[in-house]
């Protein structure tokens, strides 16, 4: 029979590159899975259905707004309505503290978030004002809404913003 090896204790400098690949490990967990992370703060606009919170670009889950290329039209004259639906929610968001619950993330990375102002969902009022669409069926009730008393992109003619970007669009 062979020598056994005495126990050794793991030196401290071991169990600290454990403790620490451990910490950085569960902080990646949280960055990539935000599913129930709050985030809230001053937003920054980016699109109709995106918005900033420090480094987190977020998109508002449930909606779909006009792409920034976009041009729609209102009485026979042309509009860009996706310039129109970002303003609709800078005016919604400036100056407040916005608060969203992450979701999961979509296919571009960027969180899935539902978001409110003063305890208001921020997607519900962008799809009741007609400068957003119900996504997923999640604002189909504020989606009818908007349609019957024709506001926002509602008021005239429009494409779709899913069917925009999958015509291909952008630039056009």
């Amino acid at each position: 029979m062979g020598r056994r090896k005495p126990f050794r204790r793991p030196r401290p400098r071991v169990i600290s590159s454990l403790v620490f690949a451990l910490t950085l490990a569960g902080g990646a967990a949280l960055v990539l899975k935000p599913k129930g992370r709050t985030l809230e703060g001053r937003a920054h606009v980016v699109d109709g259905d995106t918005i900033r919170l420090g480094d987190a670009k977020i998109r508002l889950k449930g909606i779909d707004a006009p792409e920034m290329e976009q041009i729609c039209s209102r009485s026979g004259h042309a509009y860009e309505c996706g310039e129109t639906s970002r303003k609709a929610l800078i005016a919604m968001v400036s100056g407040e503290t916005v608060r969203c619950r992450a979701a999961g993330r979509d296919r571009y990375r960027r969180i899935l978030a539902r978001c409110t102002v003063n305890g208001s969902d921020v997607g519900a009022r962008m799809v009741e004002q007609g400068w957003a669409l119900s996504y997923g069926r999640d604002y189909d009730l504020e989606e009818t809404r908007a349609r019957e008393r024709a506001v926002g992109l509602w008021a005239g003619e429009f494409e779709r913003p899913q069917d925009w970007r999958r015509r291909g669009s952008a630039g056009s």
